[in-house]
């Protein structure tokens, strides 16, 4: 069956992969073969290839009270976390449908990572009793719906280290249990196949880690063992599929004992984060100072060679976002309406 009557079939996917991430579910409702050809791997990467796919920054956000007291924006005395989706292209701003059953707000610290069209959410806290869940949800981009996948197995966690391949698998290493005791367990989440598979130990418990896929390996990075609460090392950990194993990286993998929570892979194969008012590189000579404006940086995302940089631009003001080009070293402010400017605890890009 041909994708457009009277037209041959390369002609019709050329015009189909025109159509704007944002309306596939539109255009895979129109008849089972576009569907079949939108879901298809090789739909995604021929959009890639003809320069025509498109990089969505996802951001756990706060929303914010509409109200003001002095010029200081007020924050809900229970603050309301959503998805809101920045596009780098047009610098158009949206939010994603509430997750079903959590149209009051996201679990607070929950994990989100890319799986091609997929968008994987996991774990956190609830916002009513600040019990920890182990829950997974899945929002596709093609149907623009969301579907709960299996939990993740085990005894509940928080503060783990989430990354994925942006293929079709989601890492998860580290955290703490219910009874706060750091974590050195891991697990893969193949969203394809929706199932778990347990992963090897780490050699060292991690609480409050990062994760990062960094040079084709899920990096955990940072955090602390259960005798040393809060006192954050500098080691990492890379988990590398083929060999099925964990290598242990230098113990000054930081290089300062500090939060790892704002450290990202650039694109570029260089691993970043803040620290002190500057953006640095970890394993690299690159540095380069934040914006005069933004007072620290809360968040960095990176993408395709390019951070997204979301901080607080003063006491009770709003929150700033920069994208910071990794080639030329510039930053760029981006326009952010009043709605999408609350504090963001994680965020993550896709491309589409």
């Amino acid at each position: 069956m041909d994708l457009i009557p009277g037209l041959p079939n390369d002609v019709g996917l050329e015009c189909l992969i025109r159509v704007p991430y944002n309306h596939f579910s539109s255009a895979a409702s129109v008849c089972r073969s576009w569907k079949s050809e939108i879901d298809l791997p090789l739909f995604r990467n021929h959009r890639k290839s003809a320069g025509l796919s498109r990089r969505i920054f996802v951001m756990v956000q706060s929303q914010l009270d509409s109200n003001m007291n002095h010029g200081l924006r007020k924050y809900m005395i229970t603050p309301v976390y959503r998805l809101s989706v920045y596009e780098l292209e047009t610098g158009d701003w949206s939010e994603l449908p509430p997750i079903p059953g959590f149209s009051d707000g996201l679990p607070y610290f929950c994990q989100i990572a890319p799986v091609g069209y997929n968008l994987v959410v996991m774990g956190g806290l609830s916002p009513e009793n600040w019990e920890a869940s182990n829950f997974v949800f899945v929002y596709n981009f093609v149907s623009a719906t969301w579907r709960r996948g299996p939990d993740m197995p085990g005894s509940t966690r928080s503060f783990f280290g989430c990354a994925s391949d942006n293929d079709r698998r989601v890492f998860v290493g580290g955290g703490h249990d219910n009874e706060k005791n750091a974590l050195r367990s891991g697990m893969m989440y193949d969203v394809a196949d929706d199932r778990w598979v347990i992963l090897p130990d780490m050699a060292d418990e991690r609480d409050e880690c990062k994760g990062a896929f960094h040079r084709g390996k899920f990096y955990v990075i940072g955090g602390y063992n259960t005798s040393m609460q809060g006192n954050f090392g500098t080691s990492a950990e890379a988990f590398d599929v083929p060999t099925w194993r964990w290598e242990k990286k230098e113990d000054e993998f930081l290089g300062t004992d500090t939060c790892p929570r704002t450290c990202v892979d650039g694109g570029d194969g260089v691993m970043y984060m803040y620290q002190d008012g500057v953006i640095v590189a970890l394993d690299h000579s690159f540095k380069t100072k934040i914006p005069k404006d933004l007072d620290r940086v809360h968040c960095v995302i990176g993408c395709e060679g390019r951070l997204l940089a979301v901080g607080s631009v003063g006491f009770g003001k709003s929150h700033g976002v920069y994208v910071l080009d990794l080639k030329s070293h510039t930053w760029k402010k981006v326009e952010t309406p009043e709605e999408y400017s609350g504090h963001v605890q994680s965020g993550c890009c896709l491309e589409i």
